[in-house]
């Protein structure tokens, strides 16, 4: 009989996991879907933003051909002759 106690002792404690998850994974799910919404809204933002970019060098890329470059980094000033950037 000592088998059937231990057993019964055991099937409690997994039942009282058991219902501890029942009651917590609706909480769970409800909190993973609002954080995939505001993910999926950042990610539409970023496609857009993506799309501005390459909008902008196709247009700084046909502007090149004409010989225009709008998108060109200024060139860099050269250091006064008395500083030493070897350092």
């Amino acid at each position: 009989m000592e088998l059937v106690g231990g057993f019964m002792v055991m099937l409690s404690i997994v039942g009282f996991f058991l219902t501890v998850l029942w009651f917590i994974l609706p909480f769970v799910i409800f909190t993973m879907k609002g954080k995939l919404d505001r993910s999926y809204i950042l990610l539409e933002d970023i496609e857009k933003r993506l799309a501005a970019i390459e909008a902008r060098a196709g247009s700084a890329q046909s502007a090149g051909e004409s010989g225009v470059s709008p998108g060109a980094p200024p060139s860099q000033p050269s250091p006064p002759s008395g500083e030493d950037r070897s350092l």
